[in-house]
């Protein structure tokens, strides 16, 4: 997993502005349930948010993070993975999260994923952006190549696609690990060399020293690393928004 279950993301809280949130459980077009938790500001909404967590699925750092979007005026949904195998109801921090990871799938994960796109259009968001971390950083740049009409596509740590790049059809952001375990130099750079020649607008931005997972209030080593890649976030958010 990428982060502890008293991990938080690495943002400041902002007080005072006015929001809701709620959990929330969706339908997929396949039928399939799924959890789901947003947080929406109180003002008019125009760009929303979908947040694909890492293997473990939807738990307390991804609901802090759809906070810290609210926070800042824009709707955020993040969502589950395992509505299929494991329902949707609440989990625990002992969620045996492995065994239903190995049975998603790309189609599912894109099901589910276009239902929360369908969910921020109905509340008048005419922008809507991915944001996936590991498993939901790879599976954010995968929606760009699914038909979901995204404004923009931004993954932390993800496995590069080099081979869909021709296929995504929004700018993307790529936030890497330079001390990344699994994910090397020559993988990122065989992911920007593939959009740069498909002529994606993109970003592919790389964190030296890094590990996987840096973004992440717990590593104070990397505090820069997280703060530039927020700065990164919000300011494609800002570029794209209609």
């Amino acid at each position: 997993m990428c982060f502890d279950t008293d991990s938080l993301p690495p943002i400041p809280v902002l007080f005072g502005g006015a929001l809701t949130h709620e959990d929330l459980v969706l339908e997929s077009n396949d039928g399939t349930r799924f959890a789901a938790f947003a947080a929406l500001p109180d003002e008019p909404l125009e760009a929303g948010v979908v947040i694909l967590p890492d293997v473990r699925g939807l738990y307390r750092f991804y609901e802090e993070l759809a906070l810290r979007f609210a926070e800042r005026g824009y709707a955020a949904i993040a969502i589950d993975y395992f509505g299929r195998t494991a329902g949707a109801e609440k989990r625990g921090d002992d969620f045996e999260y492995r065994p239903h990871v190995d049975q998603t799938t790309p189609e599912g994960v894109q099901a589910d994923t276009g239902a929360a796109v369908a969910w921020l259009r109905e509340r008048g968001c005419t922008s809507i952006f991915t944001v996936g971390f590991c498993f939901g950083g790879r599976n954010s740049w995968l929606a760009a190549a699914s038909g979901h009409g995204l404004a923009g596509a931004i993954g932390f740590y993800g496995r590069p696609q080099p081979e869909l790049a021709a296929q995504m059809k929004a700018p993307i952001l790529a936030l890497q690990a330079g001390a990344d375990q699994n994910i090397t130099a020559e993988d990122n750079a065989a992911f920007e060399k593939a959009l740069t020649e498909a002529g994606v607008e993109h970003e592919v931005v790389t964190y030296e020293g890094a590990p996987h997972s840096f973004f992440d209030r717990k590593q104070e080593d990397f505090a820069d690393a997280s703060a530039d890649a927020w700065h990164r976030v919000l300011e494609l958010i800002e570029r794209h928004r209609s």
